[in-house]
């Protein structure tokens, strides 16, 4: 053997160790990260293909689904659902307040004093989540009464 050959293979025995050491030391983010860093754009495009083919994934970018459309934009779209109850608010009393007041007592349950208090005070909820026929029955007789009411 030359003296080369045997300098060479000396180098590679004493390299021979400390490779085995660094493969036993446990491998760390950092040092993958020191790896990746040290490649070249073929190696890691080979990285890429390689992950891609071990774990059965795909390094395409996920393409965004489209925002959910905003609260006013679904009442938009969607047909408008039938209003089951409904509150019946004295909005004006006009010029028959007695009038008025006899009517609030026929359709509520409150004595004179309360039905009174409850006309002067107006504009005032008479009756609160009731029947659409409920609600409209109570609105014609206030309204007979002379009363202007609104309905929501």
């Amino acid at each position: 053997m030359s003296s080369e050959a045997k300098s060479e293979k000396a180098t590679t025995r004493a390299r021979a160790p400390s490779a085995a050491r660094k493969s036993t030391e446990p491998l760390t983010k950092n040092r993958i990260l020191d790896a990746i860093k040290n490649m070249t754009v073929v190696e890691l495009a080979d990285l890429v293909k390689a992950l891609e083919a071990e774990f059965g994934v795909s390094a395409a970018p996920v393409i965004a689904a489209p925002a959910p459309a905003a609260p006013g934009e679904l009442a938009e779209a969607a047909p408008a659902e039938e209003q089951t109850e409904f509150t019946v608010i004295l909005k004006e009393i006009g010029e028959k307040k007695i009038e008025v007041i006899k009517a609030v007592r026929e359709v509520t349950t409150l004595g004179l004093k309360q039905a009174k208090d409850l006309v002067e005070a107006a504009p005032q909820v008479v009756k609160e989540k009731v029947g659409k026929e409920e609600a409209t029955t109570t609105k014609q007789k206030l309204e007979a009464a002379g009363a202007v009411v609104e309905l929501t």
